[in-house]
């Protein structure tokens, strides 16, 4: 590495935006500082501003801009939130017009980022001491020097404990007639990440595993957050695939989780755009991402790439990305209009 060198939000006019006052860029970008890291976080201080694309869950990304800000006053963090499907065709076009919003893209997408890691066509160069250090860990958390491991998502057995006291120990406790319409699962349709966990459970638990689930008539959510809020509204009981409720749990919802013991789980990489029009951010904002204050804020319920990061429950860097040759936009299709046969 070089030294120093915001459930769904459809993006249209439509669009439902978390957690800013507006996603435009009218102001001219700045020039990204070829000096110290100390040069970077001073043209970082002037510029502003710094956005963030992200499929993080809301809770997460706004306890990131609380402790952003306490580690840099000067700097507004503000974020956009949606799926990878959504959000990263958006930072295709602000690429092919020269005209960037975002700074800094977080994504679960491998594909996407490996494909894009090796090309460099998106992305600056990392420049963040953070970055190099050893606990980071950044012979297995970098790739190509464009983009860096933030996180990763461990899905997890979930349950409503009012419905369900005993909870759940393995997925197949799942496929009990009890449960008939009371269970939640994720809508994958164009999602690689999570095309990838159906076909894991399928290997894992057998291949008659989601045609068993599918005969439950399960509760369709676009996302893991939309699970995880039902089953604290108890209009589902029982999930076989959300995040740690660890936030809800914490909040004395009536809910409880547990991982299976052949967990499935995706990485967040996230990278500097090379069309960020508050570049010296972007990198002040990456870097601090994978600070201890940064992973703190991001990763409760989550692995995290830095270890003995309180909330957090697993490593990312033990999260490998799926293969991208089995993921490509084709197979993720093909899939999709399988899974849409079984389930719709």
């Amino acid at each position: 590495m070089k030294s120093f060198v915001r459930t769904l939000v459809a993006l249209s006019a439509a669009a439902a935006i978390v957690g800013i006052s507006g996603c435009g860029s009218s102001e001219p970008a700045s020039a990204a500082v070829d000096g110290s890291w100390e040069d970077v976080v001073a043209a970082a201080n002037e510029e502003g501003k710094v956005m963030l694309y992200s499929s993080q869950k809301p809770a997460n990304l706004d306890a990131l801009k609380v402790a952003f800000h306490a580690e840099y006053p000067q700097i507004e963090l503000e974020y956009v939130r949606g799926t990878d499907p959504d959000i990263n065709p958006r930072v295709e076009t602000e690429h092919k017009i020269g005209k960037g919003t975002a700074d800094v893209h977080m994504l679960t997408d491998s594909a996407w980022i490996q494909n894009a890691a090796k090309s460099g066509t998106y992305s600056a160069e990392l420049v963040g001491p953070a970055l190099e250090a050893p606990e980071f860990d950044p012979a297995a958390s970098v790739l190509d020097n464009r983009f860096f491991l933030t996180s990763a998502a461990v899905f997890a057995l979930g349950w409503n404990t009012d419905a369900v006291p005993n909870g759940l120990k393995t997925p197949q406790d799942i496929l009990n007639p009890a449960y008939r319409g009371k269970i939640g699962i994720v809508n994958p349709v164009g999602i690689a990440s999570y095309v990838d966990m159906y076909r894991h459970f399928a290997n894992t638990y057998g291949e008659d595993y989601w045609n068993k689930l599918a005969e439950l008539q399960p509760r369709i959510y676009p996302s893991a957050l939309g699970v995880a809020q039902a089953l604290t509204s108890g209009e589902i009981v029982v999930s076989p695939s959300v995040q740690p409720l660890v936030t809800e749990v914490n909040s004395g919802a009536p809910v409880d989780w547990v991982l299976p013991q052949q967990p499935w789980g995706t990485p967040w990489y996230s990278h500097v755009l090379n069309t960020a029009p508050h570049p010296n951010a972007a990198q002040v904002l990456a870097n601090f991402l994978v600070t201890v204050a940064g992973q703190t804020a991001l990763n409760d319920g989550y692995a995290a790439a830095l270890p003995n990061i309180p909330g957090a429950v697993a490593r990312a860097q033990d999260i490998a990305l799926p293969n991208p040759e089995d993921l490509t936009p084709e197979k993720v299709e093909q899939y999709s209009q399988q899974w849409q046969k079984l389930f719709q």
